[in-house]
């Protein structure tokens, strides 16, 4: 199974993609937290994307499709995998169709979570009161930049995606336990998106 979770930032992307490596033991591929670990253990390529995150940009496709390219084949033997945040742009969609298709694998399942923005604020701020160690672009600027580049870069690629594939989308303002569910009945199919 390789599933694509959609959504702007702050929308339960990474909460759902957890659920999902947990219940059916799928490999979480987030270039979000790829990037964060290559920062806090101070990589070259931390070096490089440290600042271009905590102002709300996009990294690189170049840099992001071998990063992804090095894990797909990392994960080959999974029983399936999650991008999560990825892809951002058109050129990282049709990358990772690419990177696919050279590993013999296709896309099963799209997810789009949608949530408006007003929600997206309130849980970014929820996050950056509750959690221990704050990330750098836990902030409402940031999340405004980064709403904006998602609205320009990455909601294109929806469209993009309808053309070959249903894109299933899923009211994320749902309770957690409610999308979970949503979410399994659509692993469960099982079909071909």
């Amino acid at each position: 199974m390789n599933l694509i979770l959609l959504g702007p930032p702050g929308c339960g992307k990474g909460t759902q993609a957890t659920y999902l490596v947990e219940k059916y033991g799928y490999v979480q591929l987030s270039t979000g937290d790829m990037l964060r670990d290559a920062i806090k253990n101070n990589t070259t390529t931390g070096k490089i994307v440290k600042d271009v995150l905590a102002s709300g940009k996009l990294v690189d496709n170049e840099l992001i499709l071998q990063i992804m390219k090095d894990k797909i084949e990392e994960t080959k033997a999974s029983p399936g995998r999650i991008f999560d945040g990825f892809p951002r742009t058109l050129a990282q969609a049709e990358g990772l169709n690419a990177l696919l298709s050279q590993n013999n694998l296709s896309i099963d399942l799209l997810i789009e979570l949608v949530v408006d923005r007003e929600e997206l604020f309130e849980r970014i701020q929820k996050r950056a009161s509750e959690s221990a160690s704050v990330r750098d672009d836990d902030n409402a600027d940031v999340l405004g930049k980064r709403l904006d580049v998602y609205n320009q870069e990455t909601k294109p690629i929806i469209s993009y995606y309808e053309r070959d594939y249903f894109v299933n989308k899923i009211d994320g303002m749902q309770d957690i336990k409610t999308v979970n569910m949503l979410i399994d009945k659509l692993v469960a199919s099982g079909t071909k998106q």
